[in-house]
């Protein structure tokens, strides 16, 4: 299964920059809408690591693989951006389900807004933007079939959702929000992965009180915590 993640950083424009690892001692399954390894497959890592409020590149898998390379992590993975430090990851455990979140609420939004605003894979400005990300990170302790992975997705989607409206604010997230949920390749495949299954539930109440415990607040962007 993942390892708990380690907070590291890298050497970039001048900074330490932090980043978070996890490795998984084998293979895992995986389900992730994050810009490297998203998708449904087999990975062996995932890395969340903090960018600048600045951040400009046009090729965000690129240099997530830049970074695991530097890092030696071998073989398929799954790099997740944000501008909150990931020093702030809240872990929730919930029936065997853990859960890491690292949450920036600082530009929510309602998915079905008349005219919602594009985005980049990070909000761009520097100076004075609330950092806006949510990043999901869901080890599940069984295997689940490819439709009960899409469906946990959604699951984590609608508790993250719950918690962002108890939190007060009428959004269901933020434009740059990721999920990754991963399981054993093994064993025989649950079929379900909604809010009353099995391993739907639990990851449900993980993920909302992950959420719930990183919310409050304005939380600064890492690059206006530590100005160059």
């Amino acid at each position: 299964m993942l390892t708990e993640p380690t907070l590291t950083s890298r050497h970039e424009d001048g900074r330490d920059i932090p980043l978070l690892v996890w490795r998984a001692d084998r293979p895992l399954l995986a389900v992730s809408s994050a810009p490297l390894g998203g998708g449904i497959g087999v990975r062996n890592w995932v890395v969340n690591a903090t960018v600048p409020m600045s951040y400009h590149r046009d090729d965000p898998a690129e240099h997530l693989a830049e970074l695991a390379g530097q890092l030696g992590l071998d073989g398929p993975g799954v790099g997740l951006l944000t501008g909150v430090d990931v020093a702030d990851v809240v872990a929730r455990t919930d029936t065997g389900v853990r859960v890491w979140a690292t949450v920036g609420l600082g530009t929510p939004l309602q998915a079905a807004e008349s005219a919602p605003v594009e985005s980049a894979s990070v909000e761009p400005a520097e100076s004075g933007t609330r950092v806006g990300t949510v990043n999901i990170v869901i080890q599940m302790p069984a295997r689940l079939g490819d439709a009960a992975l899409v469906n946990a997705v959604a699951t984590a989607t609608e508790a993250k959702v719950q918690a962002i409206r108890e939190l007060g604010l009428a959004a269901t997230g933020t434009p740059t929000d990721a999920v990754t949920v991963l399981c054993p390749v093994d064993g025989a495949p649950a079929a379900y992965g909604g809010p009353r299954s099995t391993w739907g539930a639990p990851l449900a109440r993980a993920v909302h009180a992950a959420v719930l415990a990183g919310g409050p607040g304005l939380v600064v962007p890492w690059s206006q915590r530590h100005s160059a």
